[in-house]
C-alpha cells in the first residue's frame, strides 16, 4: 500500500518529511545545492545530435522542452543506447522517441530531505519554478520552467563538502 509508505507519502505531499534522527541538511533548501544551468534540447533534435551534444558538454541526460516551455520528458544516454541496441529507435528518429515521460520534480523551495527520498527510487529529479503567465484577455495558467537537473551525486556533493560533523 502506498499510503503507508513514507517516501511515497512525502514525494507526493501527504507527510512532511520530518523524521526523528534527521541530518544536518535534511531541511535545507535545494536552491543550496547551486546546480549549474540545465542543457535543453527541444523535441525534433534527432537522437544523434543528443548524442553528440550530450557527449560534448559532459552531461548523461537532458530535458526536452517544448518551444512552449511545456516540460516532455528526460533523455538519457544509457536509454538512448538500450533503445538503438534493441532496435526501436533510428539515429535520425527525433528524440522524444527515447524520452523518459515520467520522471521527479522539486522546487528550489523543496528540503534536500524531499530531494533524498526522491533519488531513493528515481536516478534525478528536475528542479522546476512555477510562475503565473497571463494571457491578453487576462485568463492565467501556471508554466513551469526547469532550473537544473538534480542527482545523487550532486547531493552527495554538497553534503560531504559542507559535512557538519
Amino acid at each position: 500500500s502506498k499510503f503507508v509508505n513514507d517516501q511515497w507519502m512525502i514525494k507526493n505531499g501527504f507527510l512532511n518529511d520530518a523524521q526523528e534522527h534527521k541530518p544536518w541538511w535534511w531541511n535545507i533548501k535545494v536552491q543550496k545545492l547551486n546546480l549549474s544551468a540545465p542543457l535543453i534540447l527541444l523535441p525534433e533534435v534527432s537522437c544523434q545530435k543528443a548524442i553528440e551534444i550530450l557527449q560534448e558538454k559532459g552531461y548523461d541526460q537532458a530535458p526536452i522542452v517544448a518551444e512552449s516551455g511545456l516540460i516532455l520528458g528526460m533523455v538519457t544516454l544509457s536509454n538512448t543506447l538500450s533503445s538503438m541496441q534493441d532496435g526501436n529507435v533510428e539515429f535520425s528518429d527525433p528524440v522524444t522517441k527515447v524520452t523518459y515521460d515520467q520522471f521527479s520534480k522539486v522546487s528550489l523551495e523543496d528540503s534536500l530531505g524531499k530531494l533524498s527520498c526522491l533519488l531513493e527510487n528515481d536516478h534525478f529529479a528536475i528542479v522546476v519554478h512555477e510562475q503565473m503567465q497571463f494571457s491578453g484577455n487576462g485568463s492565467s495558467s501556471t508554466k513551469q520552467t526547469v532550473l537544473g537537473v538534480v542527482t545523487a551525486m550532486d547531493l552527495l556533493t554538497f553534503v560531504s563538502s559542507n559535512d557538519k560533523k
